[in-house]
């Protein structure tokens, strides 16, 4: 359990870092303000000359607090460790980081990209670095509006006050980018590339399509319970996943059984036992 516990820390760090290299390579030095309270240090930063790990934690100390006040204990200590180190390490890497380049294209686009990974290990390892999700749930809590609303009201905010300070509309547009891309690897990283394909098949002979996969794939099948909602039929939906690699030999092995099957297949991006990955989680 002690290892688990050191692991996640081990890995909120190294998130928290990389984060901070981002954002002082790529984004505070070209007044990129991706939303966020990074994104707001950076403003403040560039307007009145505050250091921007100071500033962030000048500005997550009091959302904590209220956070614990409106919203409970929740939050944790993860998500204060990950704040006090995200603001930390953005001050102390700040005067070591060289910016690589003033496009800022590349910089909307690479400071994303790296800003994602970083904060899609954070909350890999079951942390947060607090900021917007902190006033997003207090809007939540206050006002009734979801969660993923009010995220992304905080962040336009934020986005749109850069644009005003900095006199730049072009600023805001690259931020959006930045922000886009960001939210895009997060979810890379916490889930993974898509690695295996997910099949609901429709068949009038599910029994033996499902055989064929278990005998020819090797591939576990699990028939879902179906009904048609205008024939009022009911019928066996054949659910199976399957490796990349194997999609072509599944349609072909479906089609060649029925040729009026009909197949949906989706991006499963973790799959766990049974023939792929384990979990490497906490044991409860």
């Amino acid at each position: 359990m002690k290892w688990t516990w050191l692991r996640d820390y081990l890995g909120i760090t190294l998130g928290t870092v990389i984060t901070a290299l981002a954002l002082n390579i790529f984004l505070i030095p070209n007044k990129v303000a991706a939303g966020g309270v990074s994104g707001l240090a950076t403003v403040f930063h560039h307007a009145f000359g505050f250091p921007v790990g100071m500033t962030m934690l000048a500005l997550n100390v009091p959302l904590f607090l209220a956070s614990v006040k409106i919203l409970g204990t929740r939050f944790g200590i993860n998500t204060l460790y990950g704040a006090a180190v995200l603001s930390a390490a953005v001050d102390l890497t700040a005067p070591y980081t060289p910016v690589l380049t003033s496009d800022l294209l590349l910089n909307s686009l690479y400071g994303g990209v790296v800003s994602g990974v970083g904060m899609g290990l954070v909350f890999k390892f079951r942390g947060t670095t607090a900021g917007t999700d902190l006033a997003a749930a207090i809007i939540n809590k206050l006002t009734g509006i979801s969660v993923g609303q009010a995220l992304l009201g905080v962040d336009f905010f934020v986005i749109t006050l850069a644009g005003i300070m900095f006199k730049s509309a072009e600023l805001s547009l690259y931020a959006l980018i930045s922000l886009f891309v960001t939210t895009q690897i997060i979810d890379l990283v916490q889930e993974g590339p898509s690695a295996a394909k997910a099949f609901f098949i429709m068949s009038c002979s599910p029994d033996a399509v499902s055989d064929a996969i278990m005998t020819e794939l090797g591939r576990g099948v699990t028939l879902l319970a179906g009904c048609g909602a205008y024939t009022k039929s009911e019928r066996n939906v054949v659910f199976c996943v399957v490796s990349t690699s194997e999609v072509s030999r599944l349609k072909d092995l479906v089609y060649r059984i029925d040729r009026q099957a009909f197949v949906i297949v989706a991006d499963a991006h973790e799959v766990l036992g049974e023939g792929f990955g384990s979990y490497q989680g906490r044991r409860l």
